[in-house]
């Protein structure tokens, strides 16, 4: 029987399809020398953000060989050393398709919350205050957005901006294809160009900062800035010296460098409106994260059969 282990959780609709197809699933959350103890017995590893697949797991998962996928639920797989996976004849999936509307869906929550002030208003209404002068905002109408990055989620972001009367411009390294009204340029163009920014780009570990102070000096003045993607694409230091220095009118960050965030003068900004990494969090998105996990196990232990 194959062993999958769902390391960091999954829904219970998928778990109860893999018992119904003859999978064994193990759902207990497994750290340190349990995980690698367990790791030599397990067929299959799928995880979220929380489990970190270095090369001491792979290590051990290789010395019997047992372990052929792993499989990140979810988009990113920066917490997996995929290339050292591969080399040891380990798979490694994720699920690109299940999370692009809920992530947009957070940019576009991010986006009207920092142009309207809306997370600091909902503060200052619960300490009993009434500052409604104080929360003037600016329409996202008529503004520009672009976008760094333009994979699935970004283009979904696309499409909602387009019905808000903004117009769009993006780079991506990758990307030629027309996209509807968007328009493809340089990144310089999108950084001195965009009233918005938001980014969809992975993280690449050792990698230099995507934005850093070079980046946001080229910006307009006021320009607002948010990150559902990763954290490390974006200097964190440098983006308060911009807040501070009046470069930035607003950030929103649902990713950090350091998850949970410890640095308070990001934590207690006024100017930034914050989320712990819930992008991917809602039902439907959950929902189609365990369909295309099923989807690849069966795929792949299937062919393997």
């Amino acid at each position: 029987m194959i062993r999958i282990l769902a390391n960091d959780g999954m829904e219970k609709v998928a778990i109860d399809a893999l018992v119904e197809k003859g999978y064994e699933v193990l759902k207990d959350h497994l750290e340190g020398d349990d995980l690698l103890k367990e790791i030599k017995n397990i067929d299959c590893l799928v995880v979220r953000s929380a489990t970190k697949v270095r090369k001491d797991l792979i290590d051990m998962a290789a010395s019997t060989g047992k372990l052929k996928l792993v499989i990140r639920g979810g988009v990113g797989i920066d917490n997996i050393d995929a290339a050292y996976a591969l080399e040891n004849g380990i798979q490694v999936n994720n699920t690109p398709n299940a999370s692009s509307i809920s992530v947009a869906e957070m940019t576009f929550g991010h986006m009207l919350a920092i142009s309207r002030k809306i997370h600091l208003s909902n503060v200052t209404m619960r300490e009993g205050k009434w500052e409604k002068k104080k929360y003037q905002g600016t329409e996202l109408y008529g503004k520009t957005l672009g976008l760094i990055g333009f994979g699935r989620i970004a283009r979904e972001v696309a499409k909602r901006a387009e019905a808000f009367g903004m117009k769009v411009i993006y780079y991506d390294i990758c990307t030629t294809n027309d996209h509807g009204k968007s328009v493809c340029t340089t990144k310089e163009d999108v950084l001195s160009k965009a009233d918005f920014i938001s980014l969809h780009i992975p993280y690449k570990k050792g990698e230099p900062y995507v934005i850093r102070e070079k980046e946001f000096e080229i910006m307009k003045d006021g320009v607002y800035i948010i990150n559902c993607a990763r954290g490390g694409v974006i200097d964190e230091k440098a983006l308060i010296k911009a807040i501070d220095n009046g470069k930035i009118a607003g950030a929103a960050l649902d990713v950090f460098e350091k998850e949970p965030p410890t640095n308070e003068l990001i934590i207690n900004n006024p100017k930034i409106s914050l989320t712990p990494h819930i992008g991917a969090a809602t039902v439907e998105a959950q929902g189609r994260i365990g369909e295309e996990i099923i989807n690849i196990v069966d795929e792949f232990f299937n062919k393997k059969n």
